[in-house]
């Protein structure tokens, strides 16, 4: 059972692999032209898996800034981890020891996230494994190839690439959607706060980090309160 969830987490990450494939190839890019070696930014991308992170740390380390700032910097952009880790600890299947949600907290990204929370039923674990050994070795290697290349392809092929991601995370959860108009509906109110974000001046100036995070728990929090589950939902869950 374990081996079989694995295998179809393992499948299902391939499209993961790609997009964060192309992502990590231009962050390594940017890693070397800033001076990382490549031991540096390989190290980077296979302890930290965040794409958000990790550009902003190029900006934080190419300024000379203090380990300070650096903590303070990633804390922020990446604090939204939290909110989807204590989403994810709901539905994993209690049956397995609690020792492998140190294993899963590892992989918890957007897209890797995405994947688990829209898996039917109870999440074994195996098959978030099997999504982390799919999409993590795409970083990484990505991310390899990119600081060991250099600048071979054209940068608006790189600009190109960034947008892979996106298309891929779109491609995660638009198949739920069209099955549950409140999943649907999650997805437009969020857009639409997002958006509200961006064109109003003093929303603009909060960091995308803190953005993400109070989109989140507006937008969770309403849904809590007007699409309820009920218990038939809570045990098919």
């Amino acid at each position: 059972m374990n081996f079989k969830e694995w295998k179809l987490g393992l499948k299902h990450g391939i499209p993961i692999c790609l997009g964060y494939f192309a992502v990590s190839f231009a962050f390594g890019i940017q890693a070397g032209s800033i001076g990382l070696t490549v031991f540096q930014t390989f190290l980077m991308s296979i302890t930290n898996v965040t794409s958000a992170g990790q550009f902003s740390a190029l900006g934080v380390i190419a300024a000379g800034s203090s380990y300070f700032e650096m903590a303070c910097t990633q804390l922020l952009i990446n604090m939204r981890y939290l909110l989807m880790s204590c989403a994810l600890s709901q539905k994993v299947d209690t049956r397995f020891a609690f020792a492998h949600r140190f294993g899963m907290a590892y992989g918890v990204t957007d897209e890797i996230f995405g994947s688990s929370i829209c898996h039917p039923g109870p999440l074994n674990p195996f098959y978030t494994y099997g999504l982390m050994s799919s999409a993590i070795p795409g970083w990484g290697i990505g991310t390899l190839l990119g600081i060991i290349c250099g600048n071979i392809l054209p940068e608006n092929i790189i600009s190109a690439l960034g947008i892979a991601i996106y298309g891929m995370f779109v491609a995660i959860i638009i198949p739920t959607a069209k099955v549950d108009r409140r999943v649907m509906t999650v997805i437009i109110a969020a857009m639409s706060f997002s958006f509200i974000f961006k064109i109003v001046p003093f929303l603009a100036k909060v960091s995308s980090g803190f953005q993400i995070i109070i989109i989140t728990v507006v937008i969770a929090s309403a849904a809590a309160l007007l699409f309820p589950r009920t218990e038939e939902e809570e045990d098919a869950y």
